[in-house]
């Protein structure tokens, strides 16, 4: 409980900082988001190894996903993604109804366009973690009623 309270704290204050930064001649928005992205990237790269270094290789990309959805999803925000779509063609579309990191706004439509930059860290997550078991994607987030967002995953064909 208290790691998870430290998890949220941590990456609001991140969010708000680099902000904060930018309003105040720093850097500009998109940069911001570029920054939480990356960071995401990393600590998604680093999470990924230290939970599949004991794990069965995964069949493919469609495993990869599945794990990414329950166990990662599960370790990192303690929940399962509540809908996993996919197209068989490279796009998967994960589906989290309340997502954590965005359980602390509020559910109205005036904070709609501020939920972007917190799930800027997420999508790196995924991504890094992506990356580090082989898959090159591109991850975008869409969230059209709060704290419902999707995640969508598409894996670039090498």
């Amino acid at each position: 409980m208290a790691d998870e309270t430290l998890f949220l704290l941590l990456h609001s204050e991140m969010v708000a900082g680099l902000y904060r930064a930018a309003e105040q001649g720093e850097g500009e928005n998109g940069r911001c988001t570029t920054k939480l992205e990356s960071m995401g990237f990393r600590v998604g790269q680093g999470l990924i190894e230290r939970f599949t270094k004991d794990t069965a290789r995964f069949k493919d990309e469609l495993d990869i996903m599945k794990f990414i959805c329950k166990d990662f999803w599960t370790t990192v925000f303690k929940k399962q993604i509540d809908n996993l779509r996919t197209n068989h063609q490279g796009i998967y579309v994960l589906q989290d109804n309340k997502f954590r990191l965005l359980t602390q706004m509020s559910a109205g439509k005036q904070y709609l366009e501020h939920a972007p930059k917190f799930l800027a860290f997420t999508c790196g997550l995924i991504r890094g973690g992506l990356s580090n078991l082989g898959i090159k994607s591109i991850v975008t987030a869409e969230v059209s009623s709060m704290p419902a967002c999707k995640f969508q995953v598409m894996i670039q064909k090498m």
